[in-house]
């Protein structure tokens, strides 16, 4: 069995054989042609949970936003101007609304434009893969072998793939789990590159909301550097450091279109009790799956994590994990974020715990042929090859066959109803749930607008209050469908209004194929500002 204190003889000179260095590392082309272990695992990973679990490509088109998103970035690019304005209601129309994320509008409009919905999907695949890839790496960088990286990734991605939709939110996943390892590496050993999270910022503010991730963890590594100063293990300088790069990086967001609003908005919508309560992903996560398993598995390991790591003194790392492990459990959408700061934490003290089992060990023991078998895989898990480029090629070629698809998926989304009966809501007024209405906008608009889709920060208290009544056919929604002028109402089967409706001389049925319920009025209100 080959170690790296005594390499096998002839796996070392097979190696060479095939033009590779010690430990089977690969020296000059074959650097680049021959396949690492990295590769394999950042490939497999990503094409085995979009290519052959249930949903597969469409499990990222399963959030109606996505629809919303692409027209907005399609806007702009038509236009060539930023958006102030509303684009797709008919309940506020052209109120002031702002598309805080138009740059990922932008680039998925780019991706939908160049592939359809396939372009969409492969953006998140490759975005999920760059996520699971960089949370691998980082891990191994901290001394992980393979036994503690790859399980604590397959868990890591199976806690994330509660959030892995084609959404802006995929840039903060990446830029979260990007952002974690440089603050560790320049706490190792701090170096100018560190002020790329400056212009780092400006990109990420841009993309997407999640930028505060960032200054939140150099606040807490800030904080936690100061505690370590407090007991001998760290320097004032330090800190001040990391207060000055949060100031920086603070500063830098404030270049985006909308300039201090985008500021004011955030702090808004964050602190917003009617926003919890009304959207799901920020609401606690619910442990009746498997990957609420898995993220419940991971978040009772990087609380033990944080333990042994402040027994040594350690506290910036552990109070960031400690901080997004409470965030993630108010709200679910927090999760990526915990699994992307808290495994490396986890797989860190794994390893602590591993050097201790295996010290001393006996040569035939199994505690010692699993540590040789880690040290001649690890070579191969801190280096990357040309073949996962290829592979996005053969991909995006159709070589490599994929469950795509050209509409959203089914199973979410009334596609069949719609496609039935497209003249009908072409152009009417229709009250629909809010992940349905995103699903209209980007099927009909322009042509049609809806009353409600997942914007919900733009539409206010006083209207989700309305939908809801509405839904729920609670006292005073026979008003408010005369109020909106309702012609068309599209319905879950469970829905109290569904049933009221049914059963209302005003209202006929026009299609029920048990997963939606299409309604028309029988006699249509007066078609003033019919379609805007």
């Amino acid at each position: 069995m080959a170690t790296s204190t005594n390499p096998d003889v002839t796996l070392a000179d097979a190696a060479a054989a095939r033009g590779l260095g010690a430990m089977g590392a690969p020296k000059g082309l074959a650097r680049w042609l021959w396949p690492s272990l990295f590769d394999i695992i950042l490939v497999s990973l990503p094409l085995w949970f979009f290519g052959l679990a249930d949903g597969g490509t469409g499990l990222l088109l399963s959030d109606g936003d996505t629809g919303w998103h692409i027209r907005t970035g399609e806007w702009i690019l038509s236009n060539h101007s930023f958006v102030w304005h509303d684009l797709f209601s008919f309940s506020k129309p052209g109120g002031e609304w702002f598309a805080w994320e138009w740059l990922s509008d932008v680039l998925l409009a780019l991706a939908h434009q160049a592939a359809g919905l396939r372009g969409v999907a492969l953006g998140g695949i490759v975005l999920s893969a760059l996520f699971c890839g960089i949370l691998f790496r980082h891990m191994v960088w901290r001394g992980a072998n393979i036994f503690i990286a790859l399980p604590l990734s397959l868990m890591g991605f199976g806690a994330a793939t509660v959030h892995l939709l084609a959404r802006p939110h995929l840039f903060t996943m990446v830029a979260v789990a990007a952002t974690a390892w440089m603050i560790q590496a320049d706490l190792r050993r701090p170096g100018r590159w560190i002020w790329l999270l400056v212009p780092v910022t400006t990109l990420w503010t841009n993309l997407h909301g999640g930028w505060l991730a960032l200054i939140a963890m150099l606040g807490l590594t800030a904080v936690g550097t100061a505690m370590e100063v407090l007991l001998g293990a760290a320097q004032w300088r330090t800190v001040k450091r990391y207060l000055l790069l949060a100031a920086a990086c603070f500063a830098a967001s404030f270049v985006n279109p909308y300039g201090w609003k985008l500021h004011l908005h955030t702090a808004k919508y964050l602190t917003s009790s009617w926003i919890k309560d009304v959207v799901s992903e920020f609401q606690s996560p619910v442990f009746r799956s498997e990957n609420m398993a898995q993220y419940e598995i991971l978040l009772l390991c990087g609380c033990a994590a944080v333990g042994l790591a402040m027994l040594r003194k350690e506290f910036a790392a552990p109070l960031v994990v400690l901080f997004w492990a409470h965030s993630s459990l108010q709200s679910a959408r927090h999760i990526p974020i915990f699994v992307a700061v808290g495994a490396p934490l986890v797989a860190e003290q794994l390893q602590w715990l591993w050097k201790r089992w295996t010290e001393g060990a006996k040569k035939n023991s199994v505690a010692a042929i699993l540590d040789g078998l880690s040290l001649e895989a690890a070579p191969g898990l801190k280096r990357v090859s040309l073949w996962p480029w290829v592979t996005l090629v053969l991909v995006a070629m159709q070589v490599i066959p994929m469950p795509w698809r050209s509409d959203f998926p089914s199973t979410r989304f009334p596609v069949e109803m719609v496609n039935r009966h497209k003249d009908l809501l072409a152009g009417s007024r229709i009250l629909t749930e809010d992940q349905w209405g995103d699903y209209l906008i980007y099927r009909f608009y322009p042509k049609t607008k809806v009353f409600f889709d997942g914007r919900t920060d733009y539409y206010g208290e006083d209207l989700t209050k309305e939908y809801q009544r509405l839904l729920s056919a609670e006292h005073g929604y026979r008003q408010l469908l005369d109020k909106y002028r309702f012609d068309v109402v599209l319905a879950r089967p469970n829905w109290a209004l569904a049933a009221v409706l049914k059963e209302s001389k005003e209202w006929r049925v026009v299609a029920d194929d048990k997963k939606a319920i299409l309604l028309a009025r029988v006699q249509p209100l007066a078609s003033v500002g019919k379609s805007n």
